[in-house]
């Protein structure tokens, strides 16, 4: 496989260089792998800190900044963030209101950012967490118990970062970040396995003519493989298995993810199936974003996300925006 990289060991630390040589905005401190937004901490404001492992971009160092999240702990590829990064990210944006962490359910994840938060708690930062787990392919699969965490989490930190930046306290902040998590659910479809710098061959074997139904952002298993699908029959099925699980009552956020190897002709075409089979079941879409925003490296394929919202909720969504994956309203 062809990467452009220089060699595996490096890719973390050469990506965190380039950021921070393109988004000037930032503070990347590229030896303990933190990424702060340069006016940490605000005065009078939740802070907001998330992390995971690379590989996922922009999630979750894209949406550090104005309106999302005020700090991003990035792991080795596919590998949770270590407390230590997570401690030092919550020291320096905590103004005295608090950080809540936003941790996708992943059995590392979840067991660093909770040894982060007693950590933290020590050094008198007052902590709360909220666990996104969206994913409805498979109630447990490799990486966690229960449901994994994927689209949701751009929801969570967008909507939550901005009841932080409009003064909530922290209980609010974290209220909202669970009320999205709790109406929000994705799945994911594979049409080829993603290929990690350090191993450089695909990370799993999907025959030629096969898709793979509710895959998980590392390359777990899903539901199901079939033979390919036309996009019809794939949004029909994602679709389908999404509200099967959410029934929403209200009109919805969507979201139409690209997992890194899809070019965007085929996500805006898969995106009118979406609102297709959407519109043929009745539900109202209220916004929309479409594109690469939680990947898996270079796998071809795409997730859908809806979350039901209402409101106060569009007002949070509609709310301005600066990160440099993420920006509208300034």
């Amino acid at each position: 496989m062809k990467m452009l990289i220089n060699v595996p060991e490096t890719v973390v630390a050469d990506a965190l260089r380039g950021m921070a040589a393109a988004h000037p905005e930032l503070t990347v401190d590229v030896e303990n792998r933190v990424i702060v937004r340069r006016d940490a901490p605000v005065a009078d404001k939740v802070a907001l800190v998330s992390g995971g492992g690379s590989g996922h971009e922009p999630l979750h160092g894209g949406f550090v900044g104005p309106g999302m999240l005020s700090a991003a702990c990035p792991g080795e590829v596919f590998t949770s963030p270590v407390p230590d990064q997570m401690v030092r990210a919550a020291a320096a944006v905590d103004s005295g209101e608090g950080v809540l962490f936003v941790v996708k359910n992943y059995t590392g994840d979840v067991l660093n950012f909770d040894m982060a938060a007693e950590l933290a708690e020590d050094e008198g930062i007052q902590v709360a967490k909220v666990l996104v787990d969206d994913d409805v392919a498979v109630t447990d699969s490799l990486y966690t118990a229960g449901r994994r965490g994927t689209g949701a989490t751009l929801f969570v930190e967008k909507l939550a970062g901005a009841a932080a930046d409009a003064g909530a306290p922290l209980e609010r902040v974290e209220a909202i970040a669970r009320r999205v998590n709790e109406n929000s659910r994705s799945l994911g479809v594979a049409l080829s396995a993603c290929t990690t710098p350090a191993k450089g061959s695909p990370t799993f074997e999907l025959p030629p003519g096969e898709l793979e139904l509710g895959v998980g952002i590392h390359g777990e298993p899903g539901r199901e493989r079939r033979a390919m699908m036309t996009s019809r029959e794939i949004a029909d099925f994602a679709v389908d298995a999404v509200l099967d699980d959410l029934r929403p009552r209200n009109p919805v956020l969507l979201l139409v993810n690209g997992m890194g190897g899809t070019p965007l002709l085929e996500l805006y075409g898969f995106h009118a199936e979406v609102q297709r089979a959407l519109t043929e079941r009745n539900i109202a879409v209220a916004r929309v974003l479409v594109g690469n925003y939680v990947t898996s490296l270079d796998m071809a394929g795409a997730s859908v996300t809806l979350c039901q919202i209402d409101e106060e909720l569009l007002g949070l969504w509609d709310a301005p925006v600066r990160t440099p994956a993420l920006r509208w309203g300034v």
